[in-house]
């Protein structure tokens, strides 16, 4: 209820479209398209002064010193703790015998590769290593693997059924020998759905940790929200679509990261003009409306473009969707997380009159447009986020095929068992306390919500 309470205060304030008015008739006002996503924002500077300069008596003085010397004397504990913590975790490496699950199985996986996983190794964890996976996912890992990482002080995931079944799934798309008769029917798109912290931002970066591994071309996008939201904006007079140059300019940059050696060999197989629209903040180009595509030019060389001058950006954007579509030398995979993001307004606004806008939709946007649809051959899988507070959608999703949409379960019992011996593995819980009474109270009380467990199993008493 505090959660919701404080969603609804902050959705009251609105991000209006910053312009301004010119001294002419409200025609004129209506007809000016571009925009800087803005919020209002208190002048902290100013507070911080008026602060400062109210008088404070001797008690408030003592007070808040002693609260800033408690506060430090906290923070000295806690990382005392913490540099302890990692001794004692360096001293049971050594000693084997600690790795040990409920029923007395291995608790971790001896495999080593995300493709070598069977259904053997479901509720196992399996060991990253930290350093390959950020250079699998240059554009970000989610906030729930980083987070699970830093407490539990260990680059470690929980192997589930649901995800060997989906890897399986695409492997079947690209290997139908795989296939068996009595098999599940394959999907080329789905939807991860699911309640609070199932872990379906993690999966898709699993995924798309896979599916690099095996050589795939993957157009990774793990903040779908961004999209919709912040940098400038302008409404496309050609086709009413409202153009986003610096956030088309960020995607193209996250897509190099991983792929430039795979795009240098993929040539372009559309050589249309590229359309030229407005840069971010610096308007059109004068006299020039459009940039030819050379004959022999690989994708590298279009995302190139598009990186380079900001007016191509998000025409450069659009023509990668398309060109992704024609790629069959290797299988081509789009990822997309916070994909619910999509299905609901952006934080955009169009001026209708003079003291009144109108809210953008996502579909409206020029980039979502392009990439948001899976009525497609192609491969693609979207992950709903919760933690951008979207709301919840109708089970019928336009642009989405009819059972395209798979819900995650929250830990099973099975899972939470696991989950509960590798925390104590990691020194997050008391070993006097730990029971299984005690693990299963935990479970049943966060109703197997991977983070809440993650917290309780550190206070249980």
């Amino acid at each position: 209820m505090l959660r919701f309470i404080s969603r609804a205060a902050l959705s009251k304030t609105r991000n209006y479209a910053v312009f301004d008015p010119p001294p002419s008739s409200s025609a004129s006002l209506l007809n000016h398209y571009c925009f800087y996503s803005s919020k209002a924002k208190p002048d902290n500077k100013k507070q911080e002064n008026n602060k400062a300069n109210k008088p404070k008596s001797k008690a408030s003085d003592s007070a808040s010193s002693a609260l800033q010397s408690d506060a430090a004397t906290s923070a000295t504990d806690e990382s005392e703790s913490a540099r302890v913590r990692v001794r004692l975790l360096a001293d049971d490496e050594r000693d084997p015998s600690l790795d040990v699950g409920p029923n007395n199985r291995p608790l971790f996986t001896r495999t080593t590769s995300l493709s070598s996983l069977t259904r053997r190794d479901a509720c196992n964890y399996f060991k990253f290593n930290e350093g390959e996976l950020k250079a699998a996912l240059p554009e970000g890992l989610p906030a729930g693997m980083v987070a699970e990482f830093r407490e539990s002080m260990r680059p470690a995931l929980l192997v589930r059924q649901s995800f060997l079944d989906i890897r399986d799934n695409f492997r079947r798309i690209v290997d139908p020998t795989l296939n068996s008769s009595n098999g599940p029917k394959v999907r080329k798109q789905i939807v991860l759905d699911g309640p609070v912290s199932c872990g379906k931002s993690i999966m898709l970066a699993m995924l798309v940790n896979w599916a690099r591994d095996e050589g795939w071309l993957v157009f990774y996008v793990p903040r779908g929200w961004e999209w919709t939201h912040g940098g400038y904006f302008y409404k496309n007079p050609e086709n009413g679509l409202w153009d986003t140059p610096q956030q088309a300019e960020n995607v193209l940059k996250d897509f190099l990261k991983y792929n430039e050696s795979r795009l240098r060999e993929l040539p372009c197989q559309i050589l249309d003009p590229i359309r030229l629209g407005e840069g971010a903040g610096v308007g059109p180009l004068k006299g020039v409306d459009s940039k030819e595509i050379p004959e022999g030019s690989s994708l590298y060389d279009l995302v190139q473009m598009g990186i380079m001058q900001t007016h191509a950006a998000v025409d450069v954007v659009v023509r990668l969707r398309k060109e992704l579509s024609l790629v069959k030398d290797i299988p081509v995979l789009i990822a997309i997380d916070q994909y619910n993001n999509w299905f609901t307004f952006s934080e955009y606004e169009e001026p209708v009159t003079i003291r009144s806008t109108r809210p953008v939709h996502a579909r409206e946007v020029a980039m979502v447009n392009a990439f948001r649809s899976m009525m497609h051959d192609d491969m693609m899988v979207g992950a709903f986020s919760h933690s951008t507070a979207v709301g919840k959608l109708r089970k019928d999703l336009p642009d989405v095929p009819e059972g395209a949409r798979i819900n995650l379960p929250r830990y099973s019992l099975d899972e939470a068992a696991t989950v509960s011996h590798y925390y104590l593995r990691q020194r997050l819980v008391n070993r006097e306390v730990f029971t299984e009474e005690n693990w299963k109270k935990v479970y049943y009380l966060s109703n197997g919500n991977g983070a809440e467990m993650r917290s309780l199993l550190q206070i249980m008493r």
